[in-house]
């Protein structure tokens, strides 16, 4: 069974900085696109950055400049650093694999909170 685990999120102070990591685990035998998504009080979930088993990324416009994702292939982790923090990413943060095990399909983290607050 293959299970996303996220961790790092917390509390910061309006410019600050926090890092996300996501590790997938299970029987799997390989995972294309990896990504991070938010869903804020109110609103649907979007995406906030992916990237490829290649290393091409994107970025939503909102995050461009402030928010770096990464990964690294041989450890099934994918990782995002956010810099600079404005009260406006305050979400809950999840992870997101399209994921080869047994069948292809995307897998879902359950969340990490992230708060920026004064």
């Amino acid at each position: 069974q293959v299970q996303l685990v996220e961790s790092g999120g917390g509390l910061v102070q309006p410019g600050g900085s926090l890092r996300l990591s996501c590790a997938a685990s299970g029987s799997i035998f390989s995972i294309y696109t990896m990504g991070w998504y938010r869903q804020a009080p109110g609103k649907e979930r979007e995406l906030v950055a992916r990237i490829t088993s290649g290393g091409s990324t994107n970025y939503a416009l909102s995050v461009k400049d402030r928010f770096t994702i990464s990964r690294v292939n041989a450890k099934n982790t994918v990782h995002l650093q956010m810099n600079s923090l404005k009260p406006e990413d305050t979400a809950l943060y999840y992870c997101n694999a399209d994921i080869v095990a047994t069948i292809r399909s995307v897998y879902w983290g359950q969340g990490t909170q992230v708060t920026v607050s004064s």
